[in-house]
Protein backbone atom coordinates (compact mmCIF):
# COMPACT_ATOMS: atom_id res chain seq x y z
CA UNK A 1 0.00 0.00 0.00
CA UNK A 2 2.65 2.18 0.43
CA UNK A 3 4.49 1.89 -2.73
CA UNK A 4 1.24 2.28 -4.30
CA UNK A 5 0.27 5.79 -2.69
CA UNK A 6 3.87 7.09 -3.64
CA UNK A 7 3.87 5.69 -7.14
CA UNK A 8 0.01 5.77 -7.90
CA UNK A 9 -0.15 10.03 -6.53
CA UNK A 10 3.37 10.76 -8.96
CA UNK A 11 0.69 9.08 -11.84
CA UNK A 12 -2.38 10.94 -11.17
CA UNK A 13 -0.44 13.91 -10.41
CA UNK A 14 1.29 13.71 -13.48
CA UNK A 15 -2.26 12.69 -15.74
CA UNK A 16 -4.11 15.66 -14.52
CA UNK A 17 -1.25 18.14 -15.65
CA UNK A 18 1.26 18.95 -13.10
CA UNK A 19 4.52 19.40 -14.24
CA UNK A 20 6.86 16.28 -13.40
CA UNK A 21 9.06 17.49 -11.39
CA UNK A 22 6.53 18.75 -9.15
CA UNK A 23 4.19 15.26 -9.49
CA UNK A 24 8.26 13.71 -7.93
CA UNK A 25 7.94 16.28 -4.99
CA UNK A 26 3.73 16.17 -4.11
CA UNK A 27 3.94 12.55 -4.56
CA UNK A 28 6.69 12.52 -2.11
CA UNK A 29 5.31 14.55 0.62
CA UNK A 30 2.13 12.64 0.18
CA UNK A 31 3.81 9.41 0.68
CA UNK A 32 5.92 10.55 3.53
CA UNK A 33 2.75 11.73 5.32
CA UNK A 34 1.26 8.35 4.97
CA UNK A 35 4.02 6.37 6.64
CA UNK A 36 4.62 8.81 9.56
CA UNK A 37 8.01 10.00 8.40
CA UNK A 38 8.48 13.84 9.65
CA UNK A 39 8.76 16.30 6.27
CA UNK A 40 11.76 17.42 7.50
CA UNK A 41 13.73 14.44 6.63
CA UNK A 42 11.75 14.65 2.94
CA UNK A 43 13.47 18.08 2.92
CA UNK A 44 16.72 17.70 3.42
CA UNK A 45 16.67 15.23 0.70
CA UNK A 46 15.68 17.47 -1.81
CA UNK A 47 18.22 19.89 -0.99
CA UNK A 48 21.17 17.30 -0.77
CA UNK A 49 20.10 16.58 -4.44
CA UNK A 50 21.40 19.23 -5.95
CA UNK A 51 24.31 19.26 -3.12
CA UNK A 52 26.47 17.58 -5.37
CA UNK A 53 30.01 18.97 -6.99
CA UNK A 54 29.55 17.30 -10.05
CA UNK A 55 26.30 18.62 -10.94
CA UNK A 56 28.38 21.38 -11.62
CA UNK A 57 28.58 19.85 -15.01
CA UNK A 58 25.56 20.47 -16.20
CA UNK A 59 25.21 23.98 -16.78
CA UNK A 60 28.80 24.49 -18.14
CA UNK A 61 28.28 21.81 -20.78
CA UNK A 62 24.44 23.47 -21.88
CA UNK A 63 25.90 26.68 -21.50
CA UNK A 64 28.96 25.62 -24.26
CA UNK A 65 26.64 23.67 -26.62
CA UNK A 66 24.05 26.67 -26.71
CA UNK A 67 26.99 29.26 -27.84
CA UNK A 68 28.00 26.64 -30.41
CA UNK A 69 24.88 25.93 -31.56
CA UNK A 70 23.91 29.45 -32.34
CA UNK A 71 27.63 30.97 -32.92
CA UNK A 72 27.83 29.44 -36.29
CA UNK A 73 29.43 26.32 -35.76
CA UNK A 74 26.51 23.88 -36.54
CA UNK A 75 26.63 25.62 -40.25
CA UNK A 76 30.56 25.04 -40.21
CA UNK A 77 30.09 21.41 -39.15
CA UNK A 78 27.86 21.07 -41.74
CA UNK A 79 30.23 22.26 -44.45
CA UNK A 80 32.81 20.10 -43.05
CA UNK A 81 30.67 17.32 -43.09
CA UNK A 82 29.95 17.89 -46.73
CA UNK A 83 33.57 18.02 -47.60
CA UNK A 84 34.19 14.65 -46.25
CA UNK A 85 30.87 12.64 -47.57
CA UNK A 86 28.83 14.84 -49.70
CA UNK A 87 29.70 13.69 -53.37
CA UNK A 88 28.27 10.45 -52.63
CA UNK A 89 24.64 9.14 -53.78
CA UNK A 90 22.35 10.77 -51.23
CA UNK A 91 25.42 12.43 -49.52
CA UNK A 92 23.57 15.19 -48.27
CA UNK A 93 21.78 12.39 -45.65
CA UNK A 94 25.20 11.07 -44.44
CA UNK A 95 26.21 14.72 -44.26
CA UNK A 96 23.13 15.59 -41.89
CA UNK A 97 24.33 12.18 -39.67
CA UNK A 98 27.74 13.05 -39.87
CA UNK A 99 27.17 16.99 -38.69
CA UNK A 100 25.25 15.33 -35.91
CA UNK A 101 28.01 13.37 -34.98
CA UNK A 102 30.49 16.33 -34.42
CA UNK A 103 27.74 18.66 -33.28
CA UNK A 104 26.91 16.00 -30.57
CA UNK A 105 30.63 15.87 -29.23
CA UNK A 106 30.02 19.12 -28.69
CA UNK A 107 26.20 19.96 -27.16
CA UNK A 108 25.63 16.65 -25.70
CA UNK A 109 21.82 17.46 -26.27
CA UNK A 110 19.51 15.66 -29.26
CA UNK A 111 17.31 18.75 -29.09
CA UNK A 112 19.76 21.11 -29.59
CA UNK A 113 21.55 18.82 -32.53
CA UNK A 114 18.12 18.66 -34.28
CA UNK A 115 17.56 22.24 -34.03
CA UNK A 116 20.66 23.60 -35.58
CA UNK A 117 21.84 20.68 -37.97
CA UNK A 118 17.82 20.90 -38.75
CA UNK A 119 17.33 24.51 -39.32
CA UNK A 120 20.44 24.02 -41.91
CA UNK A 121 20.14 20.80 -44.04
CA UNK A 122 16.54 19.78 -44.12
CA UNK A 123 15.43 22.79 -46.50
CA UNK A 124 19.17 22.36 -48.14
CA UNK A 125 17.79 18.27 -48.73
CA UNK A 126 14.58 19.07 -49.97
CA UNK A 127 16.01 21.80 -52.35
CA UNK A 128 18.21 18.86 -53.37
CA UNK A 129 15.62 16.38 -54.04
CA UNK A 130 15.16 14.69 -51.21
CA UNK A 131 11.35 14.43 -49.37
CA UNK A 132 10.92 16.58 -46.49
CA UNK A 133 9.59 13.97 -44.33
CA UNK A 134 13.01 11.81 -45.19
CA UNK A 135 15.29 15.01 -44.21
CA UNK A 136 13.32 15.29 -41.11
CA UNK A 137 13.64 11.65 -40.52
CA UNK A 138 17.56 11.66 -41.05
CA UNK A 139 17.96 14.85 -38.61
CA UNK A 140 15.73 13.81 -35.95
CA UNK A 141 17.53 9.73 -35.73
CA UNK A 142 20.95 11.38 -36.12
CA UNK A 143 20.39 13.33 -33.02
CA UNK A 144 19.67 10.36 -30.92
CA UNK A 145 23.93 10.17 -31.25
CA UNK A 146 23.93 12.98 -28.47
CA UNK A 147 22.31 10.98 -25.98
CA UNK A 148 25.59 8.60 -25.35
CA UNK A 149 28.60 10.35 -27.32
CA UNK A 150 30.33 12.06 -24.75
CA UNK A 151 29.43 15.30 -23.22
CA UNK A 152 25.97 14.28 -22.92
CA UNK A 153 24.12 15.76 -20.33
CA UNK A 154 22.20 12.61 -19.00
CA UNK A 155 25.59 10.24 -18.39
CA UNK A 156 26.06 13.03 -15.63
CA UNK A 157 22.67 12.55 -14.60
CA UNK A 158 22.71 8.60 -14.53
CA UNK A 159 26.00 8.89 -12.43
CA UNK A 160 24.26 10.60 -9.95
CA UNK A 161 21.19 8.41 -10.10
CA UNK A 162 23.65 5.68 -9.77
CA UNK A 163 24.60 6.98 -6.07
CA UNK A 164 27.77 8.17 -7.68
CA UNK A 165 29.11 4.90 -7.99
CA UNK A 166 29.70 5.31 -11.65
CA UNK A 167 32.70 7.53 -13.21
CA UNK A 168 31.06 10.20 -15.47
CA UNK A 169 34.75 9.42 -17.02
CA UNK A 170 33.88 6.32 -17.54
CA UNK A 171 30.18 6.94 -18.72
CA UNK A 172 31.93 9.41 -21.46
CA UNK A 173 34.17 6.72 -23.05
CA UNK A 174 31.69 4.37 -22.63
CA UNK A 175 29.27 6.07 -25.19
CA UNK A 176 31.59 6.48 -27.78
CA UNK A 177 31.52 3.00 -29.47
CA UNK A 178 28.16 2.69 -28.98
CA UNK A 179 27.30 6.16 -30.31
CA UNK A 180 29.41 6.25 -33.53
CA UNK A 181 27.61 2.63 -34.06
CA UNK A 182 24.47 3.60 -34.00
CA UNK A 183 25.49 7.09 -36.56
CA UNK A 184 27.17 4.12 -38.76
CA UNK A 185 24.07 2.24 -38.93
CA UNK A 186 22.25 4.99 -39.92
CA UNK A 187 24.24 6.14 -42.63
CA UNK A 188 23.93 2.63 -44.05
CA UNK A 189 20.49 2.96 -43.61
CA UNK A 190 20.47 6.26 -45.61
CA UNK A 191 22.91 4.46 -48.71
CA UNK A 192 20.23 1.95 -48.85
CA UNK A 193 17.42 4.57 -49.21
CA UNK A 194 19.44 6.47 -51.58
CA UNK A 195 20.04 3.93 -54.38
CA UNK A 196 16.45 2.56 -53.59
CA UNK A 197 14.99 6.03 -54.49
CA UNK A 198 18.14 7.41 -56.39
CA UNK A 199 18.74 10.10 -54.67
CA UNK A 200 20.86 12.90 -55.81
CA UNK A 201 24.51 12.80 -55.60
CA UNK A 202 26.56 15.78 -54.50
CA UNK A 203 29.42 17.64 -55.99
CA UNK A 204 33.11 17.52 -54.60
CA UNK A 205 34.12 20.69 -52.86
CA UNK A 206 37.49 22.06 -54.51
CA UNK A 207 40.92 21.69 -52.66
CA UNK A 208 41.14 24.84 -51.86
CA UNK A 209 37.31 25.63 -50.48
CA UNK A 210 37.72 22.06 -48.74
CA UNK A 211 40.60 23.66 -46.73
CA UNK A 212 39.16 26.79 -45.70
CA UNK A 213 36.00 24.87 -44.60
CA UNK A 214 38.06 22.15 -42.67
CA UNK A 215 40.11 25.01 -41.48
CA UNK A 216 37.15 27.00 -39.62
CA UNK A 217 35.43 23.85 -38.46
CA UNK A 218 38.56 22.63 -36.48
CA UNK A 219 37.82 25.76 -34.09
CA UNK A 220 35.21 23.74 -33.22
CA UNK A 221 36.61 20.39 -33.02
CA UNK A 222 38.99 21.51 -30.73
CA UNK A 223 36.01 21.67 -27.90
CA UNK A 224 35.81 17.99 -28.34
CA UNK A 225 39.43 17.69 -28.14
CA UNK A 226 39.18 19.95 -25.06
CA UNK A 227 36.43 18.09 -23.24
CA UNK A 228 37.73 14.55 -23.83
CA UNK A 229 40.96 15.00 -23.89
CA UNK A 230 41.63 16.83 -20.55
CA UNK A 231 39.50 14.61 -18.65
CA UNK A 232 41.38 11.46 -20.43
CA UNK A 233 44.88 13.15 -19.27
CA UNK A 234 44.04 13.71 -15.98
CA UNK A 235 44.45 17.33 -16.23
CA UNK A 236 40.86 18.64 -15.90
CA UNK A 237 37.80 16.90 -13.73
CA UNK A 238 34.26 16.59 -16.02
CA UNK A 239 33.64 19.98 -14.10
CA UNK A 240 36.83 21.85 -14.92
CA UNK A 241 36.52 20.12 -18.63
CA UNK A 242 32.99 21.89 -19.02
CA UNK A 243 33.94 25.34 -17.82
CA UNK A 244 36.76 25.23 -19.89
CA UNK A 245 34.93 24.73 -22.83
CA UNK A 246 32.46 27.36 -21.82
CA UNK A 247 35.64 29.78 -22.35
CA UNK A 248 36.94 28.14 -25.49
CA UNK A 249 32.95 27.79 -26.89
CA UNK A 250 32.66 31.84 -26.14
CA UNK A 251 36.26 33.03 -27.64
CA UNK A 252 35.71 30.74 -30.73
CA UNK A 253 32.07 32.61 -31.21
CA UNK A 254 32.94 35.99 -30.18
CA UNK A 255 36.28 36.26 -31.63
CA UNK A 256 37.24 33.85 -34.37
CA UNK A 257 34.16 33.05 -36.03
CA UNK A 258 32.31 37.09 -34.90
CA UNK A 259 28.65 35.46 -35.97
CA UNK A 260 26.89 36.26 -32.67
CA UNK A 261 25.90 39.52 -31.44
CA UNK A 262 26.76 40.48 -28.28
CA UNK A 263 23.53 42.24 -27.42
CA UNK A 264 22.01 38.62 -27.64
CA UNK A 265 24.58 36.76 -25.23
CA UNK A 266 22.46 38.00 -22.10
CA UNK A 267 19.23 35.93 -24.19
CA UNK A 268 21.34 33.23 -24.46
CA UNK A 269 22.52 32.40 -20.86
CA UNK A 270 18.62 33.27 -19.75
CA UNK A 271 17.76 30.57 -21.93
CA UNK A 272 20.28 28.26 -20.37
CA UNK A 273 19.89 29.33 -16.82
CA UNK A 274 16.04 28.34 -17.71
CA UNK A 275 16.93 24.75 -18.93
CA UNK A 276 19.33 24.28 -15.73
CA UNK A 277 17.05 25.48 -13.36
CA UNK A 278 14.31 23.12 -14.72
CA UNK A 279 16.90 20.28 -14.63
CA UNK A 280 17.82 20.79 -11.24
CA UNK A 281 14.43 21.09 -9.46
CA UNK A 282 13.76 17.80 -11.51
CA UNK A 283 16.96 16.58 -9.44
CA UNK A 284 16.54 17.76 -6.50
CA UNK A 285 12.45 16.02 -6.17
CA UNK A 286 13.81 13.11 -7.85
CA UNK A 287 16.16 12.97 -4.63
CA UNK A 288 13.15 12.59 -2.39
CA UNK A 289 11.12 10.33 -4.33
CA UNK A 290 14.28 8.15 -4.63
CA UNK A 291 14.65 8.38 -0.74
CA UNK A 292 11.28 7.17 -0.58
CA UNK A 293 11.53 4.29 -2.82
CA UNK A 294 14.49 3.24 -0.78
CA UNK A 295 12.19 3.29 2.76
CA UNK A 296 9.81 1.34 0.90
CA UNK A 297 12.26 -1.30 -0.11
CA UNK A 298 10.88 -0.90 -3.71
CA UNK A 299 13.85 -1.80 -5.27
CA UNK A 300 14.74 -5.08 -3.17
CA UNK A 301 10.78 -5.80 -4.12
CA UNK A 302 11.60 -5.28 -8.05
CA UNK A 303 14.42 -7.12 -7.79
CA UNK A 304 12.83 -10.51 -5.98
CA UNK A 305 10.04 -9.80 -8.99
CA UNK A 306 12.37 -9.85 -11.90
CA UNK A 307 14.04 -13.25 -10.21
CA UNK A 308 10.13 -14.82 -9.86
CA UNK A 309 9.88 -13.81 -13.80
CA UNK A 310 13.29 -15.78 -15.17
CA UNK A 311 16.79 -16.43 -13.96
CA UNK A 312 17.98 -16.00 -17.47
CA UNK A 313 20.00 -12.53 -17.75
CA UNK A 314 19.39 -12.38 -21.41
CA UNK A 315 15.54 -12.39 -20.72
CA UNK A 316 15.04 -9.96 -18.21
CA UNK A 317 17.43 -7.90 -20.10
CA UNK A 318 14.62 -8.27 -23.18
CA UNK A 319 12.09 -7.39 -20.67
CA UNK A 320 13.81 -4.03 -19.49
CA UNK A 321 14.61 -2.88 -22.79
CA UNK A 322 10.81 -3.48 -23.49
CA UNK A 323 9.92 -1.50 -20.19
CA UNK A 324 12.02 1.40 -21.01
CA UNK A 325 11.27 1.70 -24.35
CA UNK A 326 7.53 1.80 -23.29
CA UNK A 327 8.15 4.23 -20.53
CA UNK A 328 10.12 6.24 -22.87
CA UNK A 329 7.23 6.63 -24.67
CA UNK A 330 4.87 8.08 -21.81
CA UNK A 331 7.65 10.45 -19.97
CA UNK A 332 10.75 12.78 -20.55
CA UNK A 333 14.15 11.09 -20.13
CA UNK A 334 15.90 13.31 -17.43
CA UNK A 335 12.79 11.95 -14.83
CA UNK A 336 13.64 8.61 -15.93
CA UNK A 337 16.54 8.47 -15.41
CA UNK A 338 16.60 9.17 -12.03
CA UNK A 339 13.77 7.35 -10.91
CA UNK A 340 14.65 3.80 -12.87
CA UNK A 341 18.26 3.63 -12.01
CA UNK A 342 17.47 3.51 -7.94
CA UNK A 343 14.80 0.53 -9.19
CA UNK A 344 16.69 -1.42 -12.02
CA UNK A 345 20.39 -0.82 -11.31
CA UNK A 346 20.19 -3.51 -8.00
CA UNK A 347 18.56 -5.96 -10.80
CA UNK A 348 20.72 -5.85 -13.58
CA UNK A 349 23.28 -5.88 -10.59
CA UNK A 350 22.64 -9.29 -9.55
CA UNK A 351 22.68 -10.57 -12.87
CA UNK A 352 26.80 -9.74 -12.98
CA UNK A 353 25.20 -6.68 -15.20
CA UNK A 354 28.55 -3.86 -15.32
CA UNK A 355 26.45 -0.34 -13.94
CA UNK A 356 28.46 0.95 -16.87
CA UNK A 357 27.08 -0.92 -19.38
CA UNK A 358 23.86 -0.95 -17.92
CA UNK A 359 23.64 2.72 -18.10
CA UNK A 360 25.06 2.38 -22.17
CA UNK A 361 21.38 0.46 -22.31
CA UNK A 362 19.18 3.11 -20.24
CA UNK A 363 20.83 5.82 -22.20
CA UNK A 364 19.97 4.02 -25.75
CA UNK A 365 16.41 3.37 -24.37
CA UNK A 366 15.53 6.37 -23.65
CA UNK A 367 17.03 8.58 -26.32
CA UNK A 368 15.04 6.32 -28.95
CA UNK A 369 11.73 7.42 -26.23
CA UNK A 370 12.71 11.10 -26.97
CA UNK A 371 12.00 10.37 -30.78
CA UNK A 372 8.79 7.83 -30.46
CA UNK A 373 5.20 9.66 -29.85
CA UNK A 374 3.15 10.63 -27.66
CA UNK A 375 5.83 12.31 -25.54
CA UNK A 376 8.89 12.63 -28.12
CA UNK A 377 10.42 15.99 -27.34
CA UNK A 378 12.94 15.52 -30.10
CA UNK A 379 10.41 14.69 -32.25
CA UNK A 380 8.35 17.47 -31.29
CA UNK A 381 11.21 19.39 -32.42
CA UNK A 382 12.16 18.15 -35.60
CA UNK A 383 8.53 18.45 -36.80
CA UNK A 384 8.26 22.12 -36.25
CA UNK A 385 11.74 22.64 -37.40
CA UNK A 386 11.04 20.22 -40.77
CA UNK A 387 7.44 21.62 -40.97
CA UNK A 388 5.87 17.77 -41.24
CA UNK A 389 3.34 16.65 -39.58
CA UNK A 390 3.90 13.71 -36.83
CA UNK A 391 1.82 11.10 -38.26
CA UNK A 392 3.74 11.38 -41.30
CA UNK A 393 7.36 11.78 -39.60
CA UNK A 394 6.44 8.66 -37.79
CA UNK A 395 5.81 6.92 -41.34
CA UNK A 396 8.90 8.28 -42.36
CA UNK A 397 11.20 7.16 -39.20
CA UNK A 398 9.77 3.31 -39.50
CA UNK A 399 13.04 2.14 -40.92
CA UNK A 400 14.96 4.39 -38.83
CA UNK A 401 13.19 2.87 -35.74
CA UNK A 402 14.28 -0.37 -36.82
CA UNK A 403 18.28 0.32 -37.24
CA UNK A 404 18.02 1.99 -33.86
CA UNK A 405 16.47 -1.35 -32.16
CA UNK A 406 18.85 -3.27 -33.51
CA UNK A 407 21.20 -1.03 -32.43
CA UNK A 408 19.92 -1.28 -28.84
CA UNK A 409 20.20 -4.66 -29.15
CA UNK A 410 24.11 -5.14 -30.17
CA UNK A 411 24.39 -2.77 -27.38
CA UNK A 412 22.49 -4.60 -24.80
CA UNK A 413 23.99 -8.56 -25.58
CA UNK A 414 27.52 -7.30 -26.59
CA UNK A 415 28.67 -5.60 -23.23
CA UNK A 416 32.54 -4.86 -24.97
CA UNK A 417 31.11 -1.99 -27.32
CA UNK A 418 30.44 -0.17 -23.53
CA UNK A 419 32.90 -1.59 -21.79
CA UNK A 420 36.01 -1.81 -24.23
CA UNK A 421 37.20 2.01 -24.15
CA UNK A 422 36.65 2.10 -20.12
CA UNK A 423 38.60 -0.59 -18.96
CA UNK A 424 41.71 0.01 -22.02
CA UNK A 425 42.23 3.57 -19.79
CA UNK A 426 41.54 1.86 -16.95
CA UNK A 427 38.27 4.46 -15.85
Amino acid sequence: MDAFILIGSFFVLMVIGVPIAYSLGLASLLAALWIGLPLDAVMIQISSGVAKFSLLAIPFFVLAGAIMAEGGMARRLVAFASVLVGFVRGGLSLVNILASTFFAGISGSAVADTASIGSVLIPEMERKGYPRDFATAVTVSGSVQAIVLPPSHNSVIYSLAAGGSVSIAALFMAGIVPGLLLGLTLSVLCLIKARQHNYPKGERVPLRQALRICGEAMWGVVTMVIILGGILSGVFTANESASIAVLWAFFVTMFIYRDYKWRDLPRLIHRTVKTVTIVMILISFAASFGYLMTLMQIPLKVTEFFATVSSNRAVILMLINIMLLVLGCLMDMSPLILICTPVLLPVVKSLGVDPIHFGMIMLLNLGIGLITPPVGTVLFVGSAIGGVKIGTLVRAMTPFFVAMFVVLMMVTYIPLLSLWLPRLLHL
